[in-house]
């Protein structure tokens, strides 16, 4: 399981820009990333590799933000590798909120970084069926 920074950012010219700025400036890496937007606002969903660091800065910096656990599973790199993980999920009656890609920089494998409502039961579905959860 994984800490992922969400952050509602105003829907403006260099405003994402910004952000990383504030992160590279601080020696934080972003390690796998998805926005969201709406006509105003946004949702900046990140894993980074310092997460209380991270709300430290975008806080100092004006930032509304906050963590959420969310679980990272690793992912052959495969045709149907995600769809043998959703059906997994769905055949446990699992919905799944969000996904993004990402990959292992120990293993050079995808991850499929992803929110559910219980993230410790979807850990223990999919290490049950052989997956490698991070």
């Amino acid at each position: 399981m994984l800490d992922q920074v969400s952050i509602y950012a105003e829907n403006k010219k260099g405003c994402f820009q910004s952000i990383t700025g504030l992160l590279n400036s601080n020696g934080i890496n972003i390690l796998g990333s998805v926005t969201n937007d709406s006509a105003e606002y946004g949702i900046i969903r990140m894993v980074v590799s310092d997460p209380t660091k991270c709300l430290e800065v975008l806080r100092g910096d004006g930032y509304i933000c906050k963590t959420t656990p969310v679980l990272a599973v690793e992912c052959p790199d495969e045709v149907g590798a995600l769809d043998k993980i959703l059906k997994t999920l769905y055949s446990s009656n699992i919905n799944v909120n969000y996904i993004y890609l990402s990959f292992n920089r120990e293993s050079g494998l995808p991850i499929m970084v992803m929110h559910t409502d219980d993230i410790y039961q979807v850990e223990n579905i999919l290490t049950n069926k052989g997956y490698n959860c991070i």
